[in-house]
């Protein structure tokens, strides 16, 4: 967690679509923070400013200094409302954290030694079943992402939720629930060349 976000935000009087528009019209993304002991907030901030900060992965899995009316808080960052036809962020939601209470935060995977592993080397193709895992920890736990290392992966094998390597503090929340939600992450395919290759020699 070495970067360090800070979302600089005005605190938002009016409510409603109305409300919102407006403030989009503005240049302005409407936001809402929310939980902790405190009551929800609805802010304004800066468009290009959030467009900026959302460039970074990393973001997402962050514990951000969200700045109001110049008092900072501690957030995570919850939801992210686009417009699917430009760019432009139509809201955002923040929740406070406790540094010392556990979150539940989806953070990124990525995957490592795909090319290299036992499969790839074979012709195989990794196919990902997912792209991010929800996880528990403490926030000073909070990881940037989870790595998923295929070196050992075989053509035919899959990797499970279970196996991944976990940094330290972190849990994944799916496991959490029982044996049926150790979810399949990575599968390694047989490529029709391999398939061809594996004819040719029987």
């Amino acid at each position: 967690m070495s970067n360090v976000f800070e979302f600089v935000a005005d605190s938002r009087v009016c409510s409603g679509k109305s409300a919102a528009r407006r403030a989009r019209r503005a240049g302005t993304v409407p936001a809402v923070i929310y939980g902790g002991h405190s009551e929800p907030q609805m802010l304004i901030l800066n468009h290009n400013e959030v467009i900026k900060h959302l460039e970074h992965e990393a973001v997402y899995s962050h514990v951000l200094d969200v700045t109001i009316d110049g008092k900072t808080e501690k957030a995570i960052l919850k939801g992210v409302q686009r417009n699917p036809a430009r760019v432009q962020i139509q809201h955002l939601d923040f929740l406070r954290v406790n540094m010392s209470e556990v979150v539940k935060v989806h953070v990124p995977l990525h995957f490592t030694n795909e090319h290299s592993s036992v499969g790839g080397k074979k012709g195989g193709i990794a196919a990902h079943s997912m792209v991010d895992v929800e996880i528990s920890c403490l926030p000073m736990f909070l990881p940037e992402f989870i790595e998923v290392n295929l070196a050992t992966l075989d053509i035919g094998a899959t990797l499970h939720l279970s196996d991944l390597v976990l940094p330290t503090g972190v849990e994944i929340v799916a496991l959490a629930q029982g044996a049926d939600h150790n979810l399949p992450v990575a599968s390694m395919m047989a490529s029709k060349a391999s398939k061809d290759d594996a004819a040719a020699q029987s």
